[in-house]
């Protein structure tokens, strides 16, 4: 006797688009479309689908018609990639920003905040369930490594989701907020050569984040090449992981390659700190044997001594403005929308 409530899989679990797909003889893609109501199905495509679900008992993902009802009253906001640094999350002040601009742009609405973290494959496994079953309304995506799959994972599934920073993916239909990075970098190149510094390094964070390779590119193209004081321009760069100890390490390294460097750029704040600890024990003088120039305009630049001149990035409005793309996004609009803000130098001590 059949009580009913089968999972047509014959497998006891919870029937999902792969069984779909196969009930319905198409790729999973296509069952995506479907569910998700995009239109550009074909009608006969469409009803097998339909059929199919009926038939598996699939049940669709809630997160991506939640963003209408707003069923949970939340969004998740995604930390993917920190793996054993997820401790430091805490401590850097740009997670901090970023939550505090989260906070902020989501209070008026009535929704709130989920902090989740996906530091492993079942990590991220375990993030997709609950927003496929509708545990928030969407996800606004920090990831750190640009070989992250998550991101490509929540398109595929058809959550909804914004990225903080520009997909490693080409072709991700995410939207996304980023920053113009290159010219963040090369500020901050022309404020050391406008103060006769032509001995310049440079301190980067993983080569696998974007964001840090853009930042050192466009400070190597606006300081190298030509000569300040009868010195040639010519940038070394040592990479480090945006933490105040592996600016120190890096700086240790730039100091035994190029003792007579007199200017350092950072791909972070907390870097530069590092750099002007070392820097100090060196007994050399910030700014006038060595000026250093930071990236974020984070606590940490008003926590350095002497305080640091660095590269603002907008963080809380970044922040903000994936609330509105998240929460905002026009049901029909197919194509991504990338928004990018600009760097601003904040001119304090160190240079």
């Amino acid at each position: 006797m059949n009580s009913g409530g089968s999972s047509g899989t014959g497998t006891g679990t919870a029937p999902t688009l792969e069984d779909v797909a196969r009930a319905a003889g198409v790729s999973r893609a296509t069952v995506s479309r479907v569910v998700n109501g995009v239109r550009n199905v074909d009608p006969a495509i469409a009803e097998a689908v339909r059929r199919a679900v009926a038939a598996t008992g699939y049940l669709p993902n809630r997160a991506a018609r939640s963003l209408v009802t707003r069923r949970s009253g939340a969004v998740a906001l995604v930390v993917s990639g920190a793996g054993a640094e997820t401790s430091q999350v805490f401590q850097d002040p740009f997670f901090g920003r970023v939550v505090g601009g989260v906070v902020r742009a989501l209070r008026p609405r009535g929704v709130h905040p989920v902090l989740l973290f996906a530091d492993s494959a079942q990590d991220r496994a375990e993030v997709l369930t609950h927003l496929i079953r509708g545990g928030a309304d969407g996800a606004l995506l920090v990831s750190t490594h640009g070989d992250d799959p998550l991101p490509a994972m929540l398109a595929e599934a058809g959550v909804p989701a914004v990225l903080f920073a520009r997909p490693a993916t080409a072709g991700l239909p995410l939207d996304s907020v980023d920053l113009r990075h290159g010219e963040g970098g090369a500020l901050a190149a022309r404020h050391l050569r406008a103060r006769g510094r032509g001995r310049l390094a440079a301190i980067g964070g993983p080569a696998d984040v974007a964001a840090s390779r853009e930042r050192v590119a466009g400070f190597r193209e606006a300081s190298g090449g030509g000569a300040v004081g009868g010195v040639t321009g010519g940038v070394r760069v040592v990479e480090a992981d945006f933490t105040v100890e592996g600016g120190e390490r890096a700086m240790r390294t730039l100091l035994a390659e190029q003792p007579d460097l007199d200017g350092v750029f950072a791909a972070n704040d907390l870097m530069a700190l590092g750099a002007c600890l070392v820097l100090r024990e060196h007994g050399r003088r910030i700014p006038q044997d060595v000026a250093v120039i930071g990236f974020d305009d984070s606590s940490a630049a008003n926590a350095s001594r002497p305080t640091l001149t660095t590269v603002r990035q907008p963080v809380e409005d970044m922040a903000a403005e994936m609330v509105r793309l998240l929460l905002d996004r026009a049901p029909d609009r197919a194509e991504p929308e990338v928004v990018l803000f600009d760097g601003e130098l904040v001119i304090r001590d160190s240079a």
